[in-house]
């Protein structure tokens, strides 16, 4: 799918289209200890598919079926995230290279159905992965006019009330580090989404929720939640 988004440059618009959107775990050091996890040694990627991204004001739709799955409780979190586009083809690049690889930056909520995520034998595929489950926005903040990516605050709201708050500069990989260590195992193409890992507060999304992602100098990435009826 394609998503059109503002660049705050002369007015223009990027069509986002990426071919991957690859995700960091783990990488602020506060929401390992909320999560009970080890220090990682290397980013820890995984992937979220092109089919879970939305735009600002479009609802997170939490699907029918998990209520058919016999969890009990169906879990849903939002993960507030810095994220970065690709602008040139990156393969094999080195840290001092990366940065002239990225188009620009921009909000991201990397929802994630624990349920599935913690269950599945594959991992974390499935539950990282449903339809609607990558809100991006509000628009894409080119790398000239955004000279420091680690020094931007960062934080997500539940309903009016702030339920992350944090800092770039709390990144445990950096993003020329992160870029250049993906970029030696898979091909980074324009368009391509980086999720840079998020800060410790994660919690559930429920029905009716308006999950707010705020990023200083972006801005802010609003999303209703809502649960599909299953009618169709």
């Amino acid at each position: 799918m394609t998503l059109r988004l503002p660049c705050p440059d002369n007015d223009t618009e990027y069509a986002l289209n990426p071919s991957k959107i690859i995700a960091l775990g783990l990488n602020y050091q506060d929401h390992i200890d909320e999560t009970g996890s080890e220090r990682p040694s290397e980013p820890v990627l995984f992937a979220k598919t092109p089919n879970v991204l939305i735009g600002p004001d479009e609802e997170i739709v939490i699907p029918a079926f998990l209520k058919d799955c016999g969890f009990g409780s169906v879990v849903v979190h939002y993960e507030a995230e810095l994220a970065v586009v690709i602008g040139r083809r990156a393969s094999g690049v080195t840290p001092s290279q990366a940065m002239g690889h990225v188009l620009g930056y921009t909000c991201f909520n990397d929802v994630s159905q624990r349920n599935l995520q913690f269950s599945d034998i594959s991992g974390w595929f499935r539950g990282k992965s449903l339809d609607t489950f990558g809100p991006v926005g509000p628009r894409i903040v080119p790398a000239g006019l955004l000279p420091d990516p680690h020094d931007l605050s960062i934080t997500c709201r539940l309903n009016g009330s702030t339920v992350q708050s944090s800092h770039t500069s709390n990144m445990l990989f950096r993003i020329p580090e992160t870029i250049a260590f993906i970029s030696r195992q898979i091909t980074l193409e324009p368009g391509d989404i980086i999720a840079t890992g998020t800060p410790a507060g994660v919690g559930p999304l429920s029905h009716g929720d308006l999950v707010e992602v705020e990023i200083e100098g972006i801005g802010v990435l609003r999303n209703s939640v809502r649960d599909d009826a299953g009618t169709g």
